[in-house]
This record gives structure tokens, sequence and C-alpha cells, in this order.
């Protein structure tokens, strides 16, 4: 994954979590160029469809004026949900970048779409981010039933 990328990923990540969001930030870059940049708004816009992916999505179909965005490339920080996926692969992304995988607690199984290519790239500064994120919420919500 290129610096640019990365440092852009971490950066839509940190804004995310000062805002109360789940830190997730996700980019697409067309003819390697950033045309959407977005990170999760679904705790801000109370709307479970608000995730970064999905955004980003909405964000770069409006920029090439077109559904279709087979000539992209996403960039997201941790791996995409079931939904998610399957948006990714209705709008025909080319290729799929993550940072990290879900936790295995999760339990969420993937069928990735063997004409999508998904790359796995594990980043530390990333990870820390999002147990940062998680351990301030289990503080938070001690110190409330307190």
């Amino acid at each position: 994954m290129p610096d640019k990328y990365y440092n852009e990923l971490i950066k839509l990540a940190l804004k995310a979590s000062k805002k109360n969001e789940v830190p997730i930030s996700a980019l697409i870059v067309y003819k390697d160029k950033i045309i959407a940049r977005t990170y999760n708004y679904r705790q801000h816009q109370s709307n479970i469809l608000n995730h970064a992916e999905i955004m980003a999505i909405l964000k770069a179909s409006k920029k090439l004026k077109d559904w279709r965005l087979d000539n992209c490339d996403l960039y997201v920080t941790l791996k995409p949900c079931s939904m998610c996926e399957n948006i990714i692969k209705q709008s025909r992304i080319k290729n799929v970048f993550y940072l990290l995988d879900k936790p295995i607690n999760k339990k969420e199984y993937y069928n990735v779409n063997i004409e999508q290519t998904y790359v796995r790239i594990q980043q530390e500064e990333y990870k820390k981010i999002l147990q940062d994120f998680f351990k301030a919420k289990r503080v938070s919500k001690n110190n409330d039933n307190n």
C-alpha cells in the first residue's frame, strides 16, 4: 500500500475516533488519484448503512457520474463486512486493500469474489487506534455503571 494512501487512512481513522465513530476509514483511487475519502458515520448520523466503504462508494460514484467503479481500487482500514463486500461487488471495484482482518470473535465469514483481489496488509499503527477506541469505550461504560 503506498504511504500516501496509508497515511490518509490513518488520519481519517483518528478523525472518526475523535468523533466517537468506530475508526474505520476508506479511500477510493482512480487513475492513481484519490477520488473519495471518508470514515464511518453510523453513530453521528444514526444510520446503520453509513459504513466507510459505502460512503466512499457513494462519493466516488458521484464524482465519476457512474455506479460502475470497475477501474477503481478501494483502500480500507478493516476488512469489509459482508454487507459492504456485496456492495463492493455490485459496484465492480477492481481491488480491495485493507490493513487488518476483523477479530475472530466477530464470527463473520466472507465469500470473496475471485475476480476481485483482497489484500491484507498488517499495520500495527492502525491496530492500536482500533484497540484504543474500544478500550476507551469499555472504560466509559464501566464508569457509567458505577
